[in-house]
């Protein structure tokens, strides 16, 4: 079988996401053949994976980071609790 090399992992959050922004943008812009069209929509849900990772990586070490320094345990954010204190 003739398998093409599978593309590189991002080296960070921030590549990972401008690559799929980039895809995001050309699939929403262009017209591209469907074979284009299933490869970009591969390769984004492999950036999205790789960004949920990194997100999930810097989650674990600001936890860390709070309770080595012996900080109360991290809230959720919750956008509409944030909107009543404005």
């Amino acid at each position: 079988m003739n398998r093409k090399a599978k593309p590189p992992a991002a080296e960070n959050f921030e590549a990972a996401l401008a690559e799929l922004e980039k895809i995001v943008r050309r699939m929403e812009e262009q017209e591209q053949p469907l074979e284009d069209s299933l490869r970009d929509f591969q390769r984004g849900m492999e950036l999205s994976r790789q960004c949920h990772q990194h997100l999930k990586k810097a989650e674990q070490r600001v936890q860390m980071l709070m309770e080595k320094h012996g900080l109360t345990e991290a809230v959720p954010f919750d956008p509409d609790r944030e909107k009543d204190r404005e």
